[in-house]
């Protein structure tokens, strides 16, 4: 939540006088301009999201457009935290024009905040007679902690304009409490440039032409504008009485915020409120107006899919693997349906089939508006692979396949360039000796960091698994059928040919800061994008991406490249040993894989780098749990000792809290423990230990400054994944499938632990609080998810894949033909 910091202005002697003899509200002049720019300093809102939604569009040739819809692509999206509307995007998925809206509520003594002041509660408007939720529409109920006031939301968006709908249904039980709308716009992904202004009842906000207006069914009261702070509506709510109305902050621009008192009647009061957005005032009022005219019934049946409408009920009843897959969560199917909508709805519908890793910007209450940031509101090939193939484990054959054909926007060819300098965040990179942009790409091939969901290049590391990871995602679709023999034929030689190639070869990186050679296994930077050097889950997916291409290169006819790639691979593979598994480590008996190391010794205990504020360890000391992506993937099998070898370690409950990587959790009225596991030993990514402050937005972290990063969800996933493929390794001569009783206990253990990292709006986040070091800043229970990014479409990714991994009994993206190919 952005955290506002009143400062108190000076009243006008008139207010002041007829306030004190009781004559009422004084409405300002019509040209009234607010004083006070540019206000305080925006800040984003807060990232434990308890809902995320849009309006779900159909495809027309593998793009989003009118003629798929009945009317217009809607492109607005919006997430819930706190009990309130939080970041609201418009156009692209990552440019935010909304900080929040909250419900104020003044009574005679007193002055809530819905997001503080409240006990909230989040529903779904729609679910099956299971109980399912069916569509991302919810129902908030905010009740005040002293009984005095409850407030019901309705929010969705408008699936035939540009528009965000919410019904707020109040209900107060004391006479003269009234309720008023504050609105905190950030126009253009930032809230430091705005200017705000009232026109008849509606309340509008501007960043040169982009607009939003908010309008309600029926006229809103004393609507007012102002600078956050300094002479906005709430800052005068707070000086006791709303007795300062501005109709325009003026020409200077800065952080404004909007207000207007809710028109209620009696004891219960329903109003529509709209937030309608366009490029140019016209478009926003037209969008908003639109809204309004079609009515709340109307648009929520359209965005839900019922009737003839096309909406998320339809999308949800076209997944042909979804029903069988119910059985095997423990929840009857709840999170499923929710992972399965919130895959879907963190796709960007100007770029078709550009998957975000998260709609949320980590710690966003502590991160700065004042200028533009995508958070997690992008591109990593990575996290991607991962959704496009929970997807296609859902039986969604369309979005895989437009999302593979978007990967080429994101491979760096010869005409790559970054014009204005990487601005990569120091949690990520690696500028390795202060070099300088290069004019071009040099080697080409592999597949960018992070980018913008347009392809606008944000990140500039090169992290093998993500060239690795689009070669694997294509000989899945060509083997499910998605793709045929001609599309992967062209696929292959004009994005996955030298994808692979780069795999083999390497070479000189030059983009941006840059200047890298890459000499394949060892990467520039591994899956957490903190370290260089031998990884085994990199190489893990290295050597999968290289087999699956020999097989692609074979189909094409491609007889040297095929055998070149296969070649590569199975060096990878005889060396993995040798180069990421230590005989002399410090913990346990001292056999195990290693997170990393930046040599083909594992056994020379050579320090690993600072980073996140820890200082950098022997590498024998630093423990994760990357190598079962080596079973995973085919690489090894699932009973091979060193694999096997190296659970002990890793799950110890005996190592130094920071070098601890597997914690166990108990919920209330739930039987049994469920464990989970932190990315690897000595991680810094997240909350201090010692001050409790977030991981910091804007400056490099502060080395031994105590930031800890918790347990992942993920990895109870992965886990369940390994344990699934040990199962059935371990099964008896003849016997193919595992029976009820080892199937439940996967399912209670793993499944379910996952189903109860979920928030009460079934989020799935990125880190759960593992109970270590202060807890004074948030007040986190032990297993709930921080403040870091929720919903991760990882985390639902993992979910998904394995509740279907468990259904069909093998690991969804295994892939057999890495074992058949390393074995001859």
């Amino acid at each position: 939540m952005h955290k506002q910091q009143p400062v108190r202005f000076r009243k006008t002697l008139l207010s002041v006088l007829i306030g004190a003899l009781g004559i009422g509200q004084v409405a300002m002049g019509a040209d009234q301009v607010a004083p006070g720019a540019p206000g305080a300093a925006p800040f984003w809102s807060y990232s434990g999201k308890t809902g995320i939604g849009t309006s779900y569009e159909q495809y027309k040739d593998g793009r989003y457009s009118p003629q798929a819809a009945t009317g217009e692509v809607s492109k607005v999206w919006f997430s819930l935290a706190q009990g309130i509307v939080t970041e609201t995007m418009f156009g692209l998925i990552h440019e935010a024009q909304l900080r929040e809206m909250q419900l104020v509520i003044q009574g005679p003594d007193f002055l809530d905040l819905e997001a503080q002041d409240t006990d909230s509660e989040v529903q779904y408007l729609s679910v099956d007679g299971e109980g399912r939720p069916t569509s991302l529409a919810y129902k908030i109920i905010n009740r005040d902690k002293q009984g005095r006031y409850e407030i019901e939301k309705h929010v969705f968006t408008d699936p035939d304009a540009n528009s965000l709908m919410m019904r707020v249904i109040f209900r107060s039980k004391e006479p003269g409490i009234q309720a008023y709308v504050h609105v905190d716009p950030a126009l253009g992904n930032d809230g430091s440039g705005d200017s705000a202004f009232v026109d008849g009842q509606a309340l509008y906000t501007r960043d040169g032409e982009m607009t939003l207006v908010v309008k309600a069914s029926r006229p809103l009261e004393q609507p007012t504008v102002g600078f956050a702070g300094t002479s906005d509506g709430l800052t005068d709510l707070k000086d006791g009485k709303l007795d300062n109305l501005y109709t325009s902050t003026g020409d200077a621009p800065g952080n404004v915020t909007m207000l207007a008192r809710l028109p209620q009647t009696g004891n219960e009061t329903t109003l529509d409120l709209v937030v309608g957005f366009g490029n140019d005032r016209q478009q926003a009022d037209r969008a908003a107006d639109a809204t309004l005219a079609r009515g709340y019934a109307k648009v929520l049946a359209h965005y839900n899919g019922e009737g003839e409408a096309i909406g998320w009920q339809d999308y949800l009843a076209s997944l042909s693997g979804l029903p069988a897959m119910y059985a095997q969560s423990t929840d009857n199917g709840k999170l499923l349906n929710v992972s399965a909508l919130v895959l879907k709805a963190q796709e960007d519908k100007s770029n078709a089939g550009a998957l975000i890793a998260s709609l949320s910007n980590p710690w966003g209450e502590t991160v700065p508006a004042d200028k533009g940031t995508t958070g997690y509101k992008a591109v990593w090939p990575r996290d991607f692979y991962q959704c496009a193939m929970a997807l296609l484990a859902l039986g969604d054959r369309e979005t895989p396949k437009v999302a593979f054909e978007y990967l080429k926007k994101v491979q760096v060819s010869e005409t790559t360039s970054l014009k204005q300098g990487d601005t990569s965040a120091y949690i990520h990179e690696q500028k390795q000796d202060g070099k300088a942009e290069n004019a071009g790409p040099g080697a080409t091939g592999w597949f960018l960091q992070k980018t913008h969901v347009d392809g606008e290049i944000e990140w500039v590391g090169v992290q093998l698994d993500q060239t690795a990871m689009p070669i694997m995602l294509g000989w899945k679709l060509w083997q499910a059928g998605v793709l045929d023999d001609a599309q992967i034929r062209h696929w292959y030689q004009t994005m996955l040919k030298p994808a692979a190639e780069f795999l083999v070869k390497g070479g000189q990186v030059k983009v941006g800061w840059n200047d890298w050679k890459v000499v394949p296994p060892q990467t520039q930077q591994e899956r957490w994008e903190e370290q260089w050097g031998y990884s085994p889950s990199t190489t893990a997916a290295v050597i999968a991406g290289l087999v699956a291409a020999s097989e692609l290169a074979g189909h094409a006819g491609d007889a040297e490249a095929a055998k070149s790639f296969l070649g590569a691979a199975k060096g990878y593979s005889d060396r993995l040993e040798a180069t990421m598994f230590t005989q002399k480590g410090s913990l346990g008996d001292g056999r195990h894989y290693l997170r990393i190391t930046q040599n083909d010794d594992p056994n020379d205990g050579a320090p690993l780098l600072d980073n996140n504020s820890r200082p950098g360890l022997p590498e024998h000391q630093v423990l994760d749990a990357g190598f079962l992506e080596l079973v995973r993937y085919g690489v090894r099998p699932a009973t091979d000792p060193h694999i096997v070898g190296s659970l002990d370690e890793l799950d110890s409950q005996k190592l130094p809290e920071n070098l601890k990587v597997k914690y166990l959790f108990s919920y209330p009225g739930v039987e049994g423990e469920f464990p989970g596991w932190r990315r690897y030993g000595n991680d810094g990514y997240g909350e201090s230990e010692i001050s409790a402050i977030n991981f910091p937005a804007t400056e490099a972290p502060v080395l031994n400054s105590g930031l800890r990063g918790r347990v992942w969800p993920i990895f109870t996933g992965e886990r369940g994944h390994y344990e699934l493929a040990r199962s059935k390794a371990q099964l008896p001569e003849g016997v193919e499938a595992l029976n009820a009783e080892q199937l439940a206990k996967l399912k209670n253990t793993y499944v379910k632990a996952m189903e109860l990292f979920a928030n009460e709006g079934m989020m799935l986040p990125e880190q759960v609080w593992d109970g270590v070091g202060n807890n004074s800043r948030h007040n986190y229970v032990k297993g709930e998810g921080t403040d870091t990014a929720t919903p991760l479409a990882w985390s639902h990714a993992e979910y998904v894949k394995l509740v279907r991994s468990l259904t069909d009994q093998r690991v969804w993206d295994h892939y057999p033909v890495v074992s058949d190919k390393l074995a001859k």
